[in-house]
């Protein structure tokens, strides 16, 4: 054999060995891969005014992701829910995101504060642009501003609760068949959530019912009013009989308290007075005088006969003190994920995307579809009022429940989208 035949002979050999020996590392590393637990980041406030919220979501999704666990998670792989706290800031929240982009997270979740889902959208969307090897879902469970599944529409982003407009559209629909509502008064926190409920408000209520006045509209400081009675008085000399105000947390239970204290006789059409301590807070001021639009009240599981959502509540509230299970759309996501991986057939973030497109699940109380126009999810919604008549469950211990006035099929929420979504080149 010449010198270069041996040679040659020897260099091939080294690199059939070399080969071998890498493909024997990268073995084990893909199939660690596979092995490994499916992270969700979770990015909401857990310190700060509003810890208790952020912590009430981060138990409901790890209580769900247990469950899951429990019949086998995704494809044989766990889910391992990662709570960051991004203390109600956007800035923080991006920062957070990139820790969880560096820690090989590829989805993530988040619902207190439009402002922080905006950020979260823009930042999701660079991120992606820049890393395609590495890129990131953003599965939003409550941030309800209507331009995130509009203008600021993106493919990464998908969100499964009812945003802003369509709430407004089933109140205002309700409302233009009570005959006995003729002066309307909105009251909302002065920021874009809020903004958007007075416009939005007034429009509507001009198109359904034009007979109806508008008595006031009245925008306030967010978090820092701490006695609304000159609201109140503003409300009560305008003659109105009903409010309507989108306001949250200690914003919505000191309105109400004030009104109750001064003896205003009106109804209250809000989006959130079942959130978590608000009952509590509102107590017997708001019986039979406060309605909430929502996709889930717990009396609902007893009157469509929903026994494991039954069971669930009743082991959650069990669990942890007497929190409820607040958010139906939680489970929503993760049953629409889990699904969305098994039709993929990987976790991989982009065709995981694509599966959740068009996507529907059946819930106890209808279909649930993820629209693919702009992602935005499509459910019936329910408008119930807050009192001593409901069915077996009252809310945090208070003696008043919440009882269901009228339902919302999914067809009817629609709203149109001006989404121009641009969508990756699909995988061959």
């Amino acid at each position: 054999m010449s010198e270069r035949k041996a040679v040659l002979k020897g260099t091939v050999a080294g690199l059939i060995l070399s080969s071998a020996s890498a493909l024997a590392v990268m073995l084990p590393t893909a199939a660690m891969a596979e092995e490994e637990p499916i992270r969700i980041g979770y990015i909401d406030p857990l310190s700060g005014p509003f810890a208790n919220v952020g912590d009430a979501g981060l138990k409901q999704f790890r209580y769900l992701a247990e469950k899951m666990n429990a019949e086998g998670g995704i494809l044989g792989r766990d889910i391992e829910i990662v709570g960051f706290d991004n203390k109600s800031s956007a800035q923080e929240s991006l920062q957070i995101l990139r820790e969880a982009a560096d820690e090989g997270i590829h989805y993530v979740t988040q619902g207190n504060g439009s402002h922080v889902a905006g950020a979260l959208v823009d930042g999701v969307e660079k991120h992606n642009r820049r890393n395609p090897d590495n890129r990131i879902v953003f599965l939003n469970y409550a941030a309800v501003d209507p331009t995130l599944t509009n203008e600021k529409c993106s493919f990464w982003h998908f969100r499964f609760d009812a945003n802003s407009a369509m709430k407004m559209k089933a109140i205002t629909d309700y409302m233009a068949d009570q005959n006995q509502i003729k002066k309307v008064f909105l009251i909302n926190q002065d920021y874009s959530h809020g903004q958007f409920i007075s416009q939005a408000g007034n429009a509507l209520l001009g198109e359904k019912r034009p007979d109806i006045e508008i008595a006031g509209d009245v925008l306030h400081p967010v978090g820092k009013v701490k006695d609304f009675s000159p609201y109140i008085s503003r409300i009560k000399a305008s003659g109105a009989d009903t409010v309507i105000t989108g306001n949250w947390g200690n914003d919505l239970s000191l309105l109400v308290k004030a009104g109750d204290q001064a003896g205003l006789d009106v109804d209250w059409y809000t989006y959130y007075a079942g959130g978590l301590g608000t009952p509590t807070s509102l107590g017997k001021a708001a019986a039979g005088k406060v309605k909430m639009i929502t996709e889930w009240q717990e009396n609902l599981a007893v009157r469509y006969e929903a026994l494991e959502l039954r069971s669930m509540l009743e082991e959650f509230e069990q669990r942890y003190g007497g929190i409820e299970l607040y958010y139906l759309r939680v489970k929503t996501e993760m049953d629409m994920l889990k699904k969305a991986m098994e039709k993929a057939g990987s976790g991989d973030p982009q065709a995981v995307a694509f599966a959740l497109e068009d996507m529907s699940i059946e819930t106890p109380f209808g279909t649930a579809t993820m629209r693919a126009a702009d992602h935005q999810l499509m459910q019936p919604l329910f408008m119930s009022t807050f009192g001593e008549d409901y069915l077996e469950y009252d809310s945090e211990g208070t003696g008043f429940g919440w009882k269901m006035d009228a339902e919302i099929p999914a067809d009817e929420t629609r709203v149109e989208t001006s989404c121009e979504m641009k969508r990756p080149t699909r995988a061959s």
